[in-house]
C-alpha cells in the first residue's frame, strides 16, 4: 500500500513519543509507532487512529543492532516510503558520574545515540528519494553538563554532533536533519524519577515536583504536547529550509539564543 506521507516515530508508546506520534497523525498519512512495550503502543496507535492516520506497530528494540534494519524494511513494505524519521526513544540513567558502571553507560549509549543512528542510516536511502526529514531528540543537560547526570549530558551532546554530521550529508542528498534539545518535561518517566528521588531527599513527591522548576530557574514543567508541536512544525514544509538547527526548548532554564 502506497502513502502520501509516512512518518516513522521512535519512543512512541510513552511521554513526548506518544504525543509526537498523535500529533503528527494530523499531518502525515500513516504513522510507524516503534518501541519495547507494544501494550502502551497499542494504546498510542489508537491515538494515531483517531486522529486521522493510518498506524503500525512496531514493538522492538532499538539498541539491538538489527533492530534498525527491520523496522525500516516492514515499513517500506507495508507503506511503499519513508517521509519523516523522528528518533524520540532512549532513557539515559541520571547517576552519578563516579558511580556509573561500563554497562551503564554502554547501555545509555545503546539505545539513545547507536539506535538513533542506526535507524537514519537505515532509512536514508528511502529519505532520499521522499526528500524527507529527520529530528533527533537530544536534551539541556548536554549545554549545562553536571556530575549527576553525566551521562545524559554526554550522549546528548553526542547527539547534538551527529544530526549537524548527518545535516551536512543531508545537504547533498535533500534530506533535512535537525535536533530538538528540550528541558525539563513532565512525562511519566520523569515522575518515576521523583517517586525516587524525592524520599532520598527528604520530600514528598509533590514538594519535589514543585520545587523543581523553581530550583533550575523555569516557571513549570514542559508538556509533551509542546515539544510535539515543535517537532510537527520541524517536519513540515514550513520548515523545509531549516536544517543542521539544534532547537532548544526549555522554558528559559539555560539562557541564550
Amino acid at each position: 500500500m502506497n502513502l502520501k506521507s509516512v512518518a516513522i516515530v521512535t519512543g512512541a508508546s510513552q511521554g513526548i513519543g506518544e504525543a509526537t506520534a498523535v500529533r503528527l497523525a494530523r499531518d502525515f498519512a500513516a504513522i510507524v509507532l516503534v518501541a519495547r512495550d507494544k501494550e502502551n503502543l497499542e494504546r498510542a496507535a489508537s491515538g494515531v487512529k483517531s486522529a486521522g492516520a493510518d498506524a503500525m506497530v512496531q514493538a522492538i528494540d532499538l539498541s539491538e543492532p538489527k533492530a534498525a534494519e527491520v523496522v525500516v524494511s516492514e515499513a517500506l513494505e507495508r507503506f511503499g516510503r519513508i517521509d519523516a524519521l523522528l528518533n524520540i526513544a532512549g532513557a539515559v540513567p541520571q547517576i552519578d558520574l563516579f558511580e556509573m558502571t561500563e554497562a551503564q553507560w554502554e547501555d545509555g549509549m545503546a539505545l539513545k545515540f547507536h539506535g538513533a543512528r542506526r535507524l537514519t542510516i537505515h532509512a536514508w536511502d528511502a529519505l532520499k528519494v521522499s526528500q524527507g526529514s529527520v529530528v533527533l531528540i537530544s536534551g539541556s543537560a548536554a549545554l549545562d553538563p553536571k556530575p549527576g547526570f553525566a551521562a545524559v549530558a554526554a550522549i546528548n551532546a553526542a547527539i547534538i554532533a551527529l544530526a549537524k554530521a548527518f545535516a551536512e550529508q543531508g545537504i547533498k542528498d535533500g534530506i533535512q536533519v535537525n535536533s530538538v534539545v528540550p528541558g525539563a518535561v513532565m512525562t511519566g518517566r520523569r515522575r518515576s524519577f521523583f517517586e525516587k528521588w524525592a524520599p532520598a531527599h527528604h520530600l514528598t513527591v509533590e514538594e519535589a515536583v514543585r520545587k523543581f522548576p523553581e530550583d533550575v530557574g523555569i516557571s513549570r514543567f514542559g508538556k509533551p504536547e509542546e515539544i510535539a508541536d515543535l517537532l510537527g512544525y520541524l517536519v513540515s514544509p514550513a520548515a523545509k529550509w531549516m536544517t543542521g538547527a539544534s532547537l532548544r526548548m526549555d522554558g528559559g532554564e539555560i539562557k541564550g539564543v
